[in-house]
Order: structure tokens, then C-alpha cells, then sequence
């Protein structure tokens, strides 16, 4: 859905310079209203949106220091903190403009200006503003969306941020309703188990057996009798009846976790199972109904296992009715710092340690690293932090993320403080100045994808400066 143009707010003293910039917008077919002092640009911006500002320094006849100037742009950065604006200076103020810009101005443009230059610049920063304005509204509608999930359903106590997680958890509970199979998917330690659970305790069976079942750490001689159970004597040692993992989950939810380790032997008798609902004790020659609704779960590539010999065909698209496939932390970076934040509190809990929070340093530390072993590794690392970390504060080197944080050289092996280095450094540093902080800003100004912009801050020691939290 197209969105209208954002206004542009001219704020200038001298009534020429407001009817030739706005001339100028008309020209661009760029929505703006006019303020000739300070106090009116307040209230302007206090009472509607605004998608820039184009302010100048300087206001009265005998003004040249730039003082108002500053004092307006603080004014609208306390209105609105986000707020674009574009600083129009004589030569005197220019000085004056350039501070502004480390406080998160986004540009300045001398008198006289050039028209292409003034209307690129504009153009790009409103660009820039319609995709926070999206980007605010996705998160506020996820915000929305996932409280009412969270309302509705048993989440499990899963916590996340990202739009990716929530278009899962919403696949997830819509489907836990049904009987029909589903087979999760993600990389190791990326939360598979606990999807599985969001599944059962939302499912018509959540007050029945949930029985989970690591099938590849079962040895292939025992699969039979683990999961179907065995008479008295069936094998050496078994003196009693033996119940398996099906029949204990009778009316229930069996959970078969790294389905890719059943052995081809063992998938002709699960498959057996599914199709005839019905299974046989080992060493028995009478059969027993179930009902079981079956989860699975694997962190392999199903498909090659297929082509490969190693998996039946027909056995997966048994399991497979619904795939739920869950993305890796790299994938959805937001939900990163909400973890890392959400095990510190538990850890604290459990280790009856003194209050401590992560720095942002930390933070950044965390957003930058690849996390090869996902929610699990980030669990990991969090509670060896809290252990080691000796101030209020968690820092980088807490973390032990394998010399991914803080570390002297740049990746390509030059030190730190080779010239080129700190000129990819400073490049970084001035497109998060030039976004107000915003990182997805930023990688578009650079023209790189937010993941790369993290690790890049990461290697290059840039530190992103986290907005307090309202409370």
C-alpha cells in the first residue's frame, strides 16, 4: 500500500529563501510548509508528521553565530529524535553545522545553494524516513500481533523479536489444532524442541502424553523395541514387558527429534506404524491400535538425504504434511539482545548472582557474531558471562565469542590501526551518524545488508549507542 509523501518543514527568517525553496519543492512535487521563526517550527512539528526539516542557523539581521540555529535543531530533536534535518548555513555557521552533525544532523548545505545537490540530499533522506516510518510501523504491527498471539496462546515462554520468528510462531499455533503431522526444520540448536511444544500445549491433546524422543541416539538394534515396545523374552535380558515410545504416548503427541538418524531398516516400521496405525510388540503376534499425533524434527537436508539412498520417499512425505522451518539467530538478528537479556535474568536467578546487564558493547558483540550454534551457543555464552563478569556491567570479553569481539586485527589480517582500516572505520562511524543510529539505515547508505553492517561494527571495534529504554 502506497503511503502519501512526507512534508518537508522549511524553517527560514528571510521570506525570499522560503518562497525560492518553496518553489523549488513544487518543482519536485515535494509536500512542505513554511515556519519563519524558531517558536512557529516548534509547533509545527509538535502538531503533525514530518518527513525532514530544512532549518537554517541563523535568525534576526545581526545573528551570524549560529546560536538559534542550534538551539531550533535541539528543540526539534527533542520533539522528534528521529527526525531528519538538513542544515542551510552561510560560511560564518559552517562551524556550528558541523558540530550538529556529531549530535545527528543529517547534512548541511552552505548559502547559495545548488538546487541538484539540495533536492538529492532531500530525496534521500526522506527515502530514508519513509523506510524507518515502514519499518516502525512492521514492528509495531508484529508488537501488535504478537502480543494477541501471545494472549491467545501458550508461547512456552519463547521469547523473540523478529518478524520472521513471529510469521513461524503464527504458522505453528494456527496448524497445532490439527492432527496432521508436521516436521520442523532449522539448524542445531535454533529452538526445534520448543517449537514442537508451542505445537502440543495449543494442540486438543495437550492434556495428554508428550513424549519426546531423541531417534538418532538410539542404536539400531533397540529401535524397534524403543519405539514399539517388546514381550517378555523377546531379547536377551528382557524379563518384563517392555512398553515403547508409542504406546506411552497413546491419545498424546510423540516427538521424534533427528528424524534423519532412523536407519532404513527402522523407517520401513515407523512408516508401517503411520500408515496402518497400528504397531506390534516385539515378539508378539497381536497388534495394537494407537493414536498418535507425530512431530518431527531435523537440522539435515531432507531432499538430499532422499536422492542420496539414505531416506524413503514415502516416509517423508508422511511427516512432512506441514513444515515449520525454523531460521537461525543469523537469520533473525533481532531476537539476539531480547534473548541475551532474557537468559542473563533467568541465569540470575538460578545462580543467585548479583544484578548485572549487558553493555552495549556487549550488545554489539552479540548482533556481530555468527552464532554457528544458535539460541543454544547464545545460552551458553550469556551464562559463562554472567559467571566471569567481575563489574555492573557485561562486557565483550565476558562473552568469550572467539576472538570475534574486540580483537586487534581486521579480519583480512591488517592490524587496527592501519590507515585503511580506520578509513573503513570512519566510514562506518559517519553512515550510523548520518542514519541517527538506525543500522538498517546505515547498511543502505554503505550498500550493505544489516548482517554485514554487524559484523563489520563488530571487527572494526564500532560501538552502537542503544537508545534507553522507556519503562
Amino acid at each position: 500500500m502506497k503511503t502519501d509523501p512526507l512534508t518537508v518543514l522549511i524553517v527560514d527568517d528571510q521570506p525570499a529563501v522560503l518562497q525560492a525553496l518553496g518553489i523549488l519543492l513544487d518543482l519536485h512535487d515535494l509536500p512542505h510548509v513554511s515556519a519563519s521563526t524558531p517558536e512557529a517550527a516548534c509547533r509545527i512539528a509538535s502538531s503533525q508528521p514530518l518527513g525532514a526539516v530544512i532549518q537554517d542557523m541563523n535568525f534576526g539581521p545581526n545573528e551570524t553565530s549560529g546560536k538559534e540555529g542550534v538551539s531550533l535543531f535541539r528543540a526539534l530533536r527533542g520533539i522528534d529524535p528521529q527526525l531528519p534535518i538538513l542544515l542551510m548555513t552561510a560560511w560564518a555557521s559552517v562551524a556550528s553545522a558541523v558540530e550538529l552533525m556529531k549530535e545527528g544532523a543529517s547534512d548541511y548545505i552552505e548559502k547559495p545553494w545548488n538546487d541538484d545537490r539540495l533536492i538529492a540530499t532531500l530525496k534521500n533522506l526522506l527515502r530514508l524516513r519513509e523506510l524507518e516510518v515502514e519499518n516502525e510501523q512492521l514492528r509495531a504491527a508484529t508488537e501488535r500481533s504478537r502480543a494477541a498471539l501471545a494472549e491467545k496462546y501458550d508461547l512456552r515462554g519463547l521469547v523473540y523479536a523478529s518478524e520472521e520468528m513471529h510469521r513461524l510462531v503464527s504458522l505453528a499455533t494456527n496448524v497445532a489444532g490439527s492432527d496432521a503431522p508436521i516436521l520442523i526444520t532449522g539448524p542445531s540448536g535454533s529452538g526445534k524442541e520448543r517449537v514442537a511444544e508451542i505445537i502440543q500445549a495449543n494442540s486438543r491433546r495437550r492434556e495428554a502424553p508428550f513424549v519426546r524422543v531423541n531417534v538418532g541416539a538410539i542404536p539400531e538394534e533397540l529401535i524397534e523395541s524403543e519405539l514399539f515396545g517388546a514381550e517378555a523374552g523377546a531379547y536377551t535380558g528382557l524379563k518384563g514387558r517392555r512398553i515403547g515410545h508409542f504406546e506411552t504416548a497413546d491419545q498424546g503427541t510423540l516427538f521424534l527429534d533427528e528424524i534423519d538418524g532412523l536407519s532404513l531398516a527402522g523407517q520401513v516400521k515407523l512408516l508401517r506404524v503411520l500408515q496402518s496405525g497400528e504397531l506390534l510388540r516385539l515378539g508378539s503376534s497381536r497388534s495394537l491400535k494407537v493414536d498418535v499425533r507425530i512431530l518431527s524434527a531435523t537440522n539435515a537436508r531432507l531432499d538430499e538425504a532422499i536422492r542420496a539412498g539414505r531416506f524413503r520417499e514415502d516416509l517423508f512425505f508422511r511427516l512432512n504434511v506441514i513444515e515449520l522451518a525454523l531460521p537461525g539467530l543469523r537469520q533473525r538478528r533481532e531476537d539476539i539482545v531480547p534473548l541475551a537479556e532474557h537468559f542473563l535474568q533467568r541465569f540470575i536467578r538460578v545462580e543467585h548472582a548479583r544484578p548485572v546487564v549487558l553493555s552495549d558493547a556487549a550488545c554489539n558483540a552479540l548482533c556481530g557474531h555468527d552464532w554457528t550454534g544458535n539460541v543454544r551457543e547464545l545460552e551458553n555464552r550469556v551464562h559463562r558471562a554472567l559467571l566471569v563478569a567481575r563489574g555492573e556491567e557485561i562486557l565483550p570479553g565476558d562473552l568469550d565469542l572467539g576472538g570475534v569481539a574486540g580483537t586487534a586485527e581486521a579480519s583480512d589480517g591488517r592490524p587496527a590501526d592501519d590507515p585503511a582500516t580506520a578509513s573503513e572505520r570512519q566510514q562506518v562511524i559517519d553512515a550510523l551518524h548520518q542514519a541517527q543510529g538506525v543500522v538498517a539505515r546505515a547498511a543502505e547508505i554503505l550498500g550493505l545488508s544489516r548482517q554485514a553492517l554487524y559484523r563489520r561494527m563488530t571487527r572494526l571495534g564500532v560501538q552502537l549507542e542503544r537508545k534507553p529504554r522507556s519503562h
